[in-house]
């Protein structure tokens, strides 16, 4: 016998909720105190002035200009020389050369001839940018350093052959002789950066506590110069807004290669900072003097001694673009301190693996041919 269907009301029930009760005009709200709880969001909501303390945004501190070392006195080891370059670069990182025997007209040259780097169209300088895999080229701009970029450019130069092929596709007629001269000023600079490096290790009154714990890394990059173009023209008080994000960006970005002192030609500079975790120091260069300044490489073997320090010239107020070079030396085989010993050298978990795999095979070789004998 069938079932049949359960009788469905036509019209199904409607749980719908009722509609919110009107609320009279004259009702009081629930919060006893409209006052307290407006004055509890309106401090609660309220966004703090943030002020970064003095130890993380360094102060700019204004010091007498560092002693002008002549190189020659400098070469003949004579003391008040070595004494005042030490003192120098031990309370700020750097200090001024002069009389170093390369003739200024060469050097005028070379930077004239450097300012047609940066005269190339934009497209032509996207084509040769710096990267991870190419250190050297042109300096690409991100976002917020925009601001920066206004004032200065960057290219960085080195003597490696690809970057030479890629700046003669878009260069071809006056790199290979700009070329040519930065390798000459380069090869003087760094036999006058050695002997300064050799001056500082013989007089250093503290050696790395790492002893003869030393390792080997050929310089694999060789010479390096990084060229900026400083703009000309730039308001007073743009400038100034623009020392605060120099101080982070140097800070933060530091310098890509690892070094053991820095020769920066900046002649015609208004002023000369200097950049540390200390703090932000400044003076006015004087005319035709290299400022020499401290890298990490003279830091890890002084132990400490000597503070790596970031230099960067400052020119106000002129009316041309002006160009400032920045020359990396590091000896041909760089020393670099070990933060661990290096009397053995560990081996991996893979390569453990690997070894273990081929001593096995080898002890059942001479097993089997041991039992065929």
């Amino acid at each position: 016998m069938a079932v049949s269907p359960e009788y469905m009301p036509e019209n199904p029930i409607d749980f719908r909720a009722p509609p919110p009760s009107p609320i009279a005009s004259g009702r009081r709200s629930s919060v006893t105190n409209d006052g307290v709880l407006n004055e509890f969001l309106e401090h609660s909501l309220r966004v703090p002035d943030l002020i970064l303390p003095d130890n993380f945004f360094p102060k700019q501190k204004i010091v007498e200009t560092p002693p002008r070392i002549d190189c020659q006195s400098l070469n003949s080891k004579e003391s008040n020389s070595v004494l005042k370059t030490l003192d120098s670069i031990a309370r700020i990182g750097c200090f001024q050369l002069v009389n170093f025997g390369i003739p200024s007209e060469f050097i005028k040259l070379v930077s004239v001839m450097a300012a047609g780097i940066f005269q190339l169209p934009s497209e032509k300088k996207a084509a040769v940018m710096k990267s991870p895999e190419k250190p050297y080229g042109f300096e690409e701009v991100r976002g917020d350093q925009e601001a920066e970029n206004e004032l200065s450019e960057e290219f960085v130069w080195s003597i490696d052959e690809s970057l030479k092929l890629d700046m003669e596709r878009i260069w071809p007629i006056g790199y290979s002789n700009f070329s040519d001269k930065m390798e000459t000023l380069s090869s003087d600079l760094g036999n006058l950066a050695a002997k300064i490096l050799q001056v500082l290790q013989e007089n250093c009154p503290r050696k790395s506590k790492y002893g003869n714990d030393m390792m080997q890394r050929q310089d694999l990059t060789g010479p390096v110069c990084c060229l900026y173009k400083h703009r000309r023209d730039i308001p007073a008080d743009r400038l100034a807004s623009s020392l605060g994000y120099d101080v982070f960006s140097m800070l933060i970005r530091g310098n890509d290669y690892s070094h053991a002192l820095c020769l920066h030609i900046c002649d015609g500079s208004s002023q000369f900072h200097v950049y540390s975790k200390k703090g932000w120091v400044s003076f006015c260069p004087d005319k035709d003097a290299l400022i020499v300044t401290v890298g990490d490489q003279t830091q890890a073997w002084s132990g400490g001694q000597y503070k790596q320090v970031l230099g960067r010239p400052i020119f106000k107020g002129e009316d041309e673009d002006n160009i400032s070079m920045a020359f990396l030396y590091s000896p041909p085989n760089t020393i670099i301190c070990c933060s661990k010993t290096t009397k053995g050298k560990a081996l991996s978990l893979g390569q453990q693996a690997i070894l273990a795999i081929i001593l096995t095979l080898v002890y059942h070789l001479l097993v089997y041919f041991y039992k065929k004998l």
